[in-house]
């Protein structure tokens, strides 16, 4: 069997078994394939194959990670199907919040939100939906643009 088609299907096999985007380096280490040029090469090719495939799935990027998603004409159709939300309530309060008032101050969320608010940011950081950055007594806080691609805005 063709060594590149193997690992084609080692790569799709990671992205479909993984519940969260993953990076060039993550899929490495999955798969066994030691060089990120090859890794790189075989997404591009799927990303094209599922682009041009009558199907409703595609591989899409997300700052730097891959996962497998619907085409947007599908999602709508089947969203009731998915499990619960990669995000609590509570984070996904404040990340709406945040992404109407971009640039805004942490001190200032947690006088609206109380003190939750640290929580909240901890969990929305890990996820790489925002940023802070010290600004004088407090962080600035920012949406990134993993926020953008996932939530589609």
């Amino acid at each position: 069997m063709d060594e590149n088609a193997e690992y084609k299907k080692l790569v799709e096999a990671a992205l479909f078994m993984s519940p969260n985007a993953m990076s060039i380096s993550e899929i490495a280490s999955a798969t066994g394939i030691a060089s990120p040029g090859m890794i790189e090469k075989i997404l591009s090719q799927l990303i094209a194959e599922y682009d041009s495939r009558d199907t409703s799935l595609k591989i899409m990027a997300i700052s730097g990670k891959y996962m497998f998603s619907l085409k947007d004409q599908y999602i709508s159709k089947v969203s009731s199907l998915a499990s619960g939300p990669d995000i609590s309530r509570g984070a996904l309060r404040i990340l709406a919040y945040i992404s109407k008032n971009n640039g805004m101050l942490q001190s200032d969320l947690v006088k609206y939100f109380g003190s939750s608010t640290y929580e909240y940011m901890k969990e929305l950081e890990d996820k790489e939906f925002v940023q802070a950055k010290k600004y004088k007594r407090s962080k600035k806080i920012e949406t990134t643009p993993k926020f953008g691609e996932y939530f589609s805005v």
